[in-house]
């Protein structure tokens, strides 16, 4: 499946996140950065590798009242959550395998449940 993107795709997001076992794979980003724009390729490559997962494209400018309280500081940044918990916040190097191999981990629900502020707001959105 393609990476969803929030300027064109908010109800496809809000849509495949009612399924609570849907893992989400956002990356936060800006569209002036050059690495970001070259990252997005790779996140493509990646939502398409993952169906089963919800990737999620957001521009911190343009999306700030979802992603403000999050405080980016690093391009690009990723942010991971399952149906019960965030499971990864921060940078990651425009390396494909390492946010591979995090999906892969996370595909089994946290033990615990915990806060899912990005989850929430963007199936409201």
């Amino acid at each position: 499946m393609p990476t969803l993107d929030l300027d064109t795709d908010i109800d496809a997001v809000a849509g495949r996140l009612a399924d609570s076992q849907t893992l989400l794979v956002a990356c936060l980003c800006a569209e002036w950065c050059g690495t970001c724009r070259e990252y997005r390729v790779m996140f493509d490559r990646l939502a398409d590798a993952h169906p089963e997962a919800c990737f999620v494209w957001i521009d911190i400018e343009t999306h700030a009242e979802l992603v403000d309280e999050y405080d980016v500081e690093n391009f690009p940044t990723i942010l991971i959550e399952d149906g019960s918990a965030t499971r990864f916040f921060g940078t990651v190097l425009p390396q494909p395998r390492i946010v591979e191999r995090m999906i892969e981990e996370f595909a089994t629900p946290a033990a615990s449940p915990g806060t899912l502020k990005l989850r929430r707001a963007l199936a409201s959105a």
